[in-house]
């Protein structure tokens, strides 16, 4: 109720149970907002980088950490456009794909009935629905089904010709890619999206895709969490604060970032 943007899929603030998020917050200048009668804290203003953190990327070597924000990234990208990119490639523009791969995936689309669009979007629904099955069902329980639930059902599909082997393969990338991101609320949001960019794609092809991310990015330029851009410190551009959301820098450098934004708000 309290949000700017009510109506996004993204998340204008984080909600934690971790004591060292909420610290870590307040350290840097964020808000806890604290309600009586829940365990949650909620953690105001976030940006998009933010989605992409976790407490434990500041426990690590920071080398390491800033190949893993790269990997997020990526697999963030992936896991929004890649079934979108897919269905666009083999429905309208097969001249892209080389000629061994193209037969390959002609050969293996022979018994399937339905066009890639249809196969992607039972798939991707019936991995959702999985995904959800195992976060209801108690923990270990939930593992076996999610799981097993996955490798039958697809099997299953290849073999009675429903689904091709490619879908299978692309909805299981795309599944795991959105495992990678640690903001469940970004992970929703991906999620939300990669079925817009699959009819824009099973419409007007790669042209369809171009132009849903375009319009992705423009809402998430457009977007702001209780007065701070989303996007900042990219757009608009700060120099200072990307030794936190492209790379994670070295302590000291982060130190002594922190001390000069002390000294603006003094």
């Amino acid at each position: 109720m309290i949000s700017d943007h009510p109506y996004s899929p993204f998340p204008l603030m984080q909600a934690t149970q971790r004591p060292d998020l909420v610290s870590g917050s307040l350290i840097e200048g964020k808000i806890a907002v604290l309600i009586n009668g829940s365990p949650m804290v909620l953690v105001l203003p976030i940006t998009f980088w933010f989605g992409f953190q976790t407490a434990e990327d500041y426990y690590t070597n920071f080398i390491y950490v800033t190949m893993l924000r790269w990997l997020r990234y990526l697999f963030a990208f992936l896991a929004m456009s890649l079934p979108a990119l897919f269905i666009a490639v083999t429905t309208f523009h097969q001249e892209m794909i080389p000629t061994s791969l193209a037969l390959s995936l002609a050969a293996a689309r022979e018994v399937v009935p339905f066009p890639a669009i249809a196969e992607g979007l039972i798939m991707e629904i019936t991995f959702e629905a999985l995904r959800e099955a195992g976060i209801r069902l108690p923990r270990p329980v939930g593992q076996t089904i999610s799981i097993v639930g996955a490798l039958v059902i697809g099997q299953a599909a290849v073999q009675a010709g429903i689904i091709s082997a490619p879908q299978i393969i692309v909805v299981s990338v795309t599944g795991i890619a959105s495992f990678l991101i640690p903001n469940p609320g970004m992970s929703q949001a991906i999620s939300i999206i990669r079925f817009p960019l699959m009819l824009l794609a099973a419409s007007f092809g790669l042209y369809g895709v171009g132009i849903g991310l375009i319009c992705v990015l423009i809402h998430l330029v457009t977007l702001k969490s209780f007065g701070v851009p989303y996007m900042t410190p990219i757009a608009p551009f700060n120099p200072t604060g990307l030794s936190d959301t492209l790379i994670r820098a070295p302590w000291r450098v982060m130190r002594r970032r922190k001390q000069q934004t002390q000294r603006r708000m003094e």
